[in-house]
């Protein structure tokens, strides 16, 4: 059963503090869960597990890879070769890459032993917990997730070690916990968008020319949580995947005007150059789903190096 009750505010912080985590209640219309100071778009577990968990793992495969640096994306059945190439490169640049190929092939082979698995079960096939093919799949999740650890982010400022693990997490533990740490993790991610927006508003605040960002850059913070709670099979997404990216191409396009002289003019355009990279950034975490720590203070450290040359307030 949900409760109705008042919505966030438009930062998304949470109204009331003392509400415990699980807590589910209807927010704008939408039916809510609660943890860790955030409202997530709740999702009902799906009774059928096996069926689910087939959905899942090919979905969060196939999400690995769009997050993941180009050319890993090695098919299942080439996992003998991209084990010999690794075994054989001893540069350790290339052996990086070597272990990044081998991965997105082990996960793809996992993946499809899973599919196999799930297809003999449906024809009453009775698959029991030390089947060979259960054993194998187990296995290539694993390394998979060994691996994963040296595959970079597609815009190789960092790894995303964790999302290698989730195929492996719905292959092992039960739907409903499965749906627990996801909203777990989606609380954290909003968080990171709410500490980047926090300091890039610092920013804007320096100066009146930014002013007109200030709300563009809510619209898309706002926008970007709602692409991170929505799964890509709800309708949802049809609403918000639009909005999603509107907002954050109007932001993008903002460009304060450089009406100011000398080191004025030069801090302003660091300002704006500051605005695109948090725009980008906060799309890299709504995709990934995750936060991205190392990037995220790599950019909050540029922020405050800019307030740091920017006080006192810019006049417009």
């Amino acid at each position: 059963m949900s409760n109705t009750i008042g919505a966030n505010d438009p930062s998304g912080a949470p109204t009331d503090a003392a509400v415990a985590n699980g807590s589910v209640a209807t927010i704008d219309g939408i039916e809510s869960v609660y943890y860790d100071g955030y409202w997530i778009r709740w999702y009902e577990v799906p009774t059928d597990e096996d069926a689910a968990r087939r959905e899942l793992i090919d979905g969060l495969t196939k999400r690995v890879f769009h997050q993941a640096e180009p050319g890993i994306n090695t098919p299942g059945y080439k996992l003998n070769n991209a084990r010999e190439a690794y075994d054989r490169e001893e540069d350790p640049e290339r052996k990086r890459v070597n272990a990044a190929m081998l991965a997105g092939a082990l996960l793809n082979r996992g993946s499809d032993i899973f599919g196999m698995i799930f297809h003999m079960k449906q024809r009453g096939i009775e698959i029991t917990e030390n089947n060979e093919l259960l054993l194998e799949c187990e296995s290539c999740f694993l390394e998979a997730l060994d691996l994963g650890q040296q595959v970079l982010h597609y815009s190789g400022e960092e790894g995303l070690d964790e999302l290698w693990g989730e195929p492996l997490k719905i292959f092992s533990t039960p739907i409903a916990d499965y749906y627990k740490s996801r909203y777990i993790k989606i609380a954290q991610t909003m968080s990171a968008i709410d500490g980047i927006v926090a300091k890039l508003t610092q920013v804007l605040l320096t100066s009146p020319v930014y002013k007109d960002a200030e709300a563009l850059l809510s619209l898309f913070a706002k926008a970007s949580k709602h692409e991170i709670e929505t799964m890509k099979t709800d309708p949802a997404i049809f609403a918000v995947w639009p909005e999603f990216v509107a907002s954050g191409n109007k932001l993008w396009r903002f460009q304060a005007s450089l009406v100011a002289a000398g080191a004025a003019e030069e801090r302003l355009k660091e300002g704006n150059i500051l605005i695109r990279e948090g725009k980008k950034l906060m799309e890299w975490i709504a995709f990934a789903r995750v936060p991205m720590p190392k990037t995220t203070a790599s950019f909050l450290a540029r922020c405050d190096a800019y307030l740091a040359k920017a006080s006192p307030v810019i006049a417009a």
